[in-house]
């Protein structure tokens, strides 16, 4: 999947008092079958509280690493779009960096998705799920949650900060609201692996009434060249994706608690 720069945004007079909400844009695009259901226009939003060892975006960690654009702004790229992914059976979706460091901007955007009548996902690691209000998740028809880990050295080891509390908190809130869940787990050997570690995020997943699917995402190296071309260190560059044997044994811990997996 290819994404495409946000262009630059129009003028804006600072201090005005009826200013638009604005957010800053990393890129968006249009995908199939990875970011929810059906074909979606996906805006990935700039910024992210956490550095996960296998991130393949760290051209999305900061917020000046984005365009700021006025929610009207985006709501003209998702209209071009409009009818195509509604055929489709598909919607929009807000993926990162981490939209939820941007829950005014975030919000607007899936309300006024969501009053078009078009589905409305939001790919978080819920570790800033307190920033998201009732009206935001009001307009959100489902919750891409992404559980990082569950052993609290191994969080930490992936993420380099914070545990997994707040991710826990926000997806118990969700299956309170009744909000649909796909549960997302990066599966990194050596790192993410341990039976333990996946055990817990099993369990975890099976105690929300509301998770339609597991993804077991194996790691990948796609995103090493971005490393390099910001002159950093890819830190699992001597990582090998997880082998069949592998995933197959992840993937069976899941559907042991009755979880649908993928």
């Amino acid at each position: 999947m290819t994404t495409r720069p946000a262009p630059p945004s129009g003028p804006h007079r600072p201090g005005r008092t009826d200013a638009p909400t604005v957010g800053s844009v990393h890129s968006w695009d249009v995908s199939v079958g990875v970011d929810g259901p059906g074909v979606r226009f996906v805006a990935f939003l700039a910024g992210c509280p956490l550095r996960c060892r296998y991130c393949h975006s760290p051209d999305t960690w900061y917020r000046r690493s984005g365009r700021t654009r006025t929610v009207d702004e985006v709501m003209v790229e998702v209209e071009r779009y409009r009818r195509f992914i509604s055929v489709a059976g598909g919607g929009v979706t807000l993926s990162g960096g981490e939209p939820l460091l941007q829950p005014r901007f975030s919000g607007e955007v899936l309300r006024r998705c969501h009053d078009l009548g078009l589905h409305t996902a939001l790919d978080t690691s819920g570790f800033l799920g307190v920033r998201a209000d009732d009206a935001l998740l009001d307009a959100t028809d489902l919750v891409l949650l992404d559980v990082k880990s569950w052993d609290p050295a191994t969080y930490r080891r992936v993420t380099r900060t914070g545990s997994v509390t707040p991710t826990v908190r926000f997806g118990r809130r969700l299956a309170d609201r009744g909000t649909p869940i796909w549960i997302r787990f990066v599966l990194v050997p050596g790192l993410t692996d341990a039976v333990q570690n996946v055990a817990g995020v099993a369990d975890f997943a099976a105690g929300l009434a509301t998770v339609q699917r597991v993804e077991v995402l194996p790691f990948h190296r796609l995103g090493a060249h971005k490393y390099a071309e910001l002159g950093l260190t890819f830190p699992l560059a001597d990582t090998q994706p997880p082998g069949p044997d592998l995933l197959a044994r992840v993937r069976g811990q899941f559907a042991e608690r009755g979880l649908t997996v993928y």
